[in-house]
């Protein structure tokens, strides 16, 4: 794992970080948007653009964000297991879309956008 997205993006999802990527490892949930951990190349492209500071390398995340450490790999490894296997080798983000399903970290989180 290199770059974690933190609660900062909950519910806004600007996607100037999708942009921005160059390998375009950065999914779609229904609320926040996840770096597939073995899809990023720790260009760091990224964390620049986002308006709401959610993007951290993962030594600089800070404590109270590090719950986002291991629930954004659980994206790709619990949420979305048995809905599409591409999600859990290298493949990019554009050919899979929306994926419309967040980690439990993320869905128990009280909405902001209401």
């Amino acid at each position: 794992m290199t770059y974690v997205i933190g609660k900062p993006c909950v519910d806004v999802m600007d996607r100037s970080c999708v942009e921005e990527c160059p390998v375009d490892c950065i999914y779609e949930g229904e609320r926040a948007l996840y770096i597939h951990p073995d899809e990023c190349v720790d260009c760091g492209a990224c964390e620049p653009v986002c308006p709401v500071e959610a993007i951290f390398y993962e030594d600089d995340l800070p404590e109270e964000l590090q719950p986002h450490l291991d629930d954004n790999a659980a994206f790709f490894t619990e949420t979305l297991r048995g809905r599409d296997e591409a999600l859990n080798s290298p493949g990019g983000a554009a050919k899979v879309g929306p994926v419309g399903a967040d980690t439990q970290l993320v869905a128990g989180l009280p909405r902001t956008d209401e």
